[in-house]
């Protein structure tokens, strides 16, 4: 089949996501248009896709699930049977039922996610976890992924008969459960407020960014990835100590998986 436009959505707080992401795009023969649903204003974002179209969902995993704010913004998608890739990238601890609630929307949206995949990427929190992943060997398998996807779509009559493949996890999900580190400023904070404009779930206020409402944070921890003076964290000795239990735990190195 044609495919006229590729467009890559994507949620990533801390970037690792978009490398992913990234990686997987650089193997196809057609620039993408780039969509971060990120950004806390993006929340009122939505359009619909056509046939002739190849869209990539690409969503970190947050206990074992995708983390809701994304799926919320990803469900302002809608689709008239157009091709789709699912990307869910986790911090080697496990993906669980996220990719499996990943291909369960774009179904439900309208698009046909026939290729799928759950990658690598460094973990949010426990950033010794998964350091410096993805890593060149990552990469390389997400070019030959990138490579088969293609070939496949492209050799395709229509959008029609391509199937879905079989992804892991479980119906219903597991409940979300999510960490609970609120990252806060210290006294380094110097309130140039680029934590509060990339803050996901608008916890941060732009005229008191030293301050995070808790109840609308998601800990993502993406306040802390741009913060240029390293003025926000989690508790550090909390983080200290789980960190260290979570990396002993989780030291085995986990390969990405593809479904196609």
């Amino acid at each position: 089949m044609h495919i006229s436009k590729i467009t890559a959505v994507f949620f990533s707080p801390c970037g690792g996501t978009e490398k992913v992401l990234d990686a997987f795009l650089s193997a196809l023969p057609l620039p993408a248009e780039k969509i971060d649903l990120t950004p806390f204003s993006s929340s009122v974002q939505s359009r619909t896709f056509g046939t002739e179209e190849l869209v990539i969902f690409a969503a970190p995993v947050y206990a074992g699930r995708i983390v809701p704010l994304a799926m919320q913004r990803f469900a302002a998608l809608r689709a008239a049977h157009t091709p789709a890739v699912c990307l869910a990238v986790y911090g080697n601890r496990a993906y669980e039922d996220a990719l499996l609630e990943l291909t369960d929307l774009a179904k439900q949206n309208g698009f046909v996610p026939f290729a799928a995949a759950a990658a690598l990427a460094q973990h949010s929190i426990m950033r010794r976890v998964a350091a410096g992943r993805p890593d060149t060997n990552d990469v390389a398998k997400l070019v030959d992924f990138a490579k088969q996807v293609w070939r496949k779509v492209a050799q395709a009559p229509s959008a029609a008969v391509l199937s879905v493949p079989a992804v892991p996890g479980n119906h219903p999900y597991k409940d979300f459960k999510a960490v609970g580190f609120v990252p806060a400023a210290s006294a380094a904070c110097i309130r140039c407020g680029r934590c509060a404009a990339h803050c996901p779930s608008g916890a941060i206020d732009l005229a008191c960014p030293e301050k995070t409402d808790k109840t609308r944070c998601i800990f993502c921890m993406g306040c802390v990835s741009v913060c240029p003076v390293q003025a926000r964290s989690a508790n550090k000795a909390l983080l200290w100590a789980a960190e260290k239990a979570f990396a002993l735990k989780f030291s085995t190195r986990q390969e990405p998986e593809f479904f196609l």
